[in-house]
């Protein structure tokens, strides 16, 4: 299992993530919307978002809507914060830097 992240490690890992991540209020999930021209585009980001979860076996939640999908990361089984949902992130952050 993974171990959960402190407060500072939090802090300093959103540093490497991009501006639209935010940290819930209680401090144990990272989320960020992520904005599509159509429906088409948000769910080939939402099948990449699921094959880049299967690779890792660290499945966010998401919420998908006709332009937007939403995801969230949090491990559960640490209550909490982890290093695979920084890097998780960080994939989808370097996904749709590249389109």
């Amino acid at each position: 299992m993974a171990d959960k992240l402190i407060t500072a490690d939090i802090t300093q890992s959103l540093e490497l993530l991009h501006d639209d991540w935010s940290l819930n209020d209680s401090g144990d999930q990272i989320e960020r919307v992520f904005k599509f021209s159509n429906f088409y585009q948000s769910m080939a980001f939402a099948n990449a978002v699921a094959w880049n979860a299967h690779q890792k076996d660290h499945h966010p939640d998401m919420l998908i809507t006709y332009k937007t999908c939403r995801v969230t990361f949090t491990t559960h089984s640490a209550g909490g914060l982890t290093q695979l949902d920084i890097e998780s992130a960080r994939a989808l952050d370097q996904l749709v830097s590249n389109e």
